[in-house]
C-alpha cells in the first residue's frame, strides 16, 4: 500500500489554519482521497488532555511548555497520524512542528538546540511532506482571531517574533513549504493550496 501524505497548516492567530484546512480536505475527499483532518496540539484523546493543561495553565518556563507540546505531538504522531499514513491516508493537520519552533523557540525564546534534540529523540520521522504557511501580519491576524486562547494575550512583541519564526523556517526549507498570503480571497488560498496538494 502507497503511504498517505502528510499537509500541515502553520501560521500565527487568524491565518485561517482550520478554514483552509477544512476546504483542502473536503476538495481532495471530492477527488477520491480519504481523507484524516486533525489538529495540534491535540488530535489524539490523551494529547487532547495535555492540549487542555497547555492552554489551561500560561506563566510556564519555555523549555517546560515546549517539552509539553513535544509530548503531545509523540502521543498524536503514534496513535493517529503515523498509522494512518500506513494505511495511506491523507493527513491533514492545523499546526504541527514547526509550531512550537515559531512559539516556543523563537518566541518565547527556548533553545534551538533542544527543540532539535527533543525531536530527533521522540520523532525522528514525522516531517510533513507539504507545509502551508498562511502569512499575515501579526496585527491583522489578531484582529481575524475566531479561538481566542492564552497565547493571544502574549503581546504585539512576541507575536511579532512568532511571526518572524514562522518566515525563518519556511526560508530554511522551501522544498517543503508554500507560503500564501493570507489576506488574499479565501478562494484564491484555497485553489492554490489544492493545486500544491495535488502534485505533492
Amino acid at each position: 500500500m502507497t503511504p498517505g501524505r502528510f499537509i500541515t497548516l502553520e501560521g500565527g492567530e487568524g491565518a485561517g489554519k482550520t478554514t483552509q484546512g477544512a476546504l483542502l480536505a473536503a476538495a481532495l475527499c471530492a477527488r477520491g482521497r480519504p481523507v484524516l483532518r486533525t489538529r495540534e496540539p491535540g488530535g489524539a484523546p490523551r494529547a487532547e488532555a495535555l492540549r487542555g493543561f497547555i492552554l489551561a495553565h500560561g506563566g510556564w518556563d519555555a523549555q517546560a511548555e515546549m517539552a509539553l507540546h513535544v509530548a503531545a505531538r509523540r502521543e498524536h504522531w503514534a496513535a493517529l497520524i503515523a498509522p494512518a499514513l500506513a494505511a495511506g491516508i491523507t493527513v491533514v493537520s492545523d499546526r504541527f512542528h514547526d509550531s512550537t519552533w515559531a512559539y516556543q523557540v523563537a518566541g518565547q525564546g527556548a533553545p534551538a538546540a533542544a527543540f532539535d534534540a527533543l525531536h530527533e529523540a521522540l520523532l525522528p520521522d514525522a516531517r510533513p511532506h507539504l507545509t502551508v504557511l498562511l502569512d499575515i501580519p501579526p496585527e491583522a491576524g489578531l484582529r481575524r482571531a475566531r479561538d481566542p486562547n492564552r497565547y493571544e494575550a502574549l503581546g504585539a512583541a512576541f507575536h511579532r517574533r512568532v511571526h518572524e519564526g514562522f518566515l525563518a523556517r519556511a526560508a530554511a526549507e522551501p522544498s517543503r513549504f508554500l507560503c500564501l498570503d493570507a489576506r488574499q480571497p479565501r478562494e484564491a488560498v484555497a485553489a492554490a493550496i489544492l493545486e500544491r496538494a495535488l502534485a505533492a
